[in-house]
């Protein structure tokens, strides 16, 4: 299940694709537009900065922007620096392995074996989708 963290980022990022070469999106405009607390949304978008897929700048005629194009950006990307992960279980996780206490050797489990089949896939899925998408994805859905 994703956050509520990662559902926030990807709202206001795709709110930025939406606006992109628009120049700065204040920030409560994002905050408005997509319900998101404007606290929260200040430290989503300062995380968001520090991993270089947004810009800022401040005082009065200032914002947030993507800074990189939306099809540079997929939504996989956003899940795995929200959440970290897109495996459901720990030991199916690429970059955060960890043993399932309580479980079989990994050899002998075959949920660990379903699961890493299913983070491969949604992987798939996901890094195949960009923010330059939204239109396609809403029309297919």
């Amino acid at each position: 299940m994703l956050s509520q963290k990662t559902r926030y980022a990807i709202r206001a990022l795709q709110h930025l694709a939406d606006r992109y070469r628009q120049g700065p999106v204040p920030l409560n405009e994002i905050a408005t537009r997509q319900n998101i607390p404007a606290k929260f949304l200040t430290v989503i978008l300062s995380e968001m900065a520090r991993e270089g897929l947004v810009a800022t700048q401040r005082g009065r005629d200032g914002g947030y922007w993507l800074a990189l194009a939306p099809v540079d950006i997929s939504y996989g990307d956003i899940v795995r620096l929200t959440r970290g992960s897109l495996a459901l279980t720990p030991c199916a996780s690429r970059f955060a392995h960890e043993t399932c206490t309580n479980c079989l050797p990994e050899s002998e489990c075959r949920l660990h074996r379903v699961m890493l089949r299913v983070r491969d896939e949604t992987a798939k899925v996901l890094d195949s989708i960009s923010l330059a998408e939204p239109l396609a994805m809403e029309e297919a859905g």
